[in-house]
């Protein structure tokens, strides 16, 4: 699903460059349940965007269910984006002057899908995460777990291939982080691919995959004692 080969990546400091990422090589196979760890500038937020297409790398190959992806202007790697992808980030990125079910009706309306049929579809993603009677309520009338659970639905509303997830628990308590990752294992037992940066041990150890950086290199790369083989 997610094929890496000496990716490199850098970014102009003034007149010099800092190499970000340093020849990874890494391949997530279509349902794996991934976490991606390591400290602040060892890479991983890089990584994601460029998986996510929201960047660019400099040097080497990235394929996305089995396409190679160069080269990309910003309308193909939005088409390609809201086919394949679904976000869910730390701080939510809800609009917070649309209610829920319109925040996760938005992925919709840019595949050219009806005002009616988008709501229904929106309604019937409420219901999987519980949130069926906040959907007429804005994010500033919600707890964090539920604006969370309203960006999972929004993540999964185009069915996308792979859910990628940064800090998705980095906000929120230990007990609702408990629940939103119950909801990334249960998205991951229906078979999508579920790829989660996270700083938190505990949060990782719960995915079946564990891939640490450090200053831009993958040092390792472990089964967790969910999985038996990758």
């Amino acid at each position: 699903m997610i094929k890496i080969e000496k990716l490199h990546k850098s970014y102009p400091i003034g007149k010099d460059s800092l190499h970000v990422l340093k020849g990874l090589d890494l391949h997530i196979k279509e349902g794996e349940f991934v976490a991606i760890m390591g400290s602040s500038g060892s890479g991983k937020s890089t990584l994601l965007n460029i998986v996510g297409l929201l960047d660019e790398h400099d040097s080497g190959n990235y394929y996305l269910n089995g396409q190679l992806i160069e080269k990309l202007d910003e309308k193909k790697a939005a088409i390609l984006r809201n086919k394949f992808l679904g976000f869910v980030f730390q701080s939510f990125n809800l609009i917070n002057y649309k209610t829920a079910v319109e925040n996760v009706a938005l992925p919709l309306y840019y595949q050219g899908i009806g005002r009616k049929e988008r709501h229904d579809i929106a309604m019937q993603y409420l219901r999987k995460v519980g949130l069926e009677d906040w959907a007429n309520h804005l994010p500033s009338e919600m707890s964090g777990g539920q604006k969370q659970r309203v960006a999972i639905a929004r993540a999964l509303v185009t069915k996308p291939k792979v859910v990628l997830a940064d800090e998705p628990t980095g906000a929120l308590d230990s007990t609702t982080s408990e629940a939103v990752m119950e909801m990334l294992k249960e998205i991951n037992r229906e078979g999508m691919t579920v790829f989660v940066i996270t700083h938190e041990e505990d949060i990782a150890e719960q995915t079946d995959r564990i891939v640490r950086l450090k200053d831009g290199v993958i040092i390792s790369d472990e089964l967790t004692n969910n999985k038996a083989t990758v």
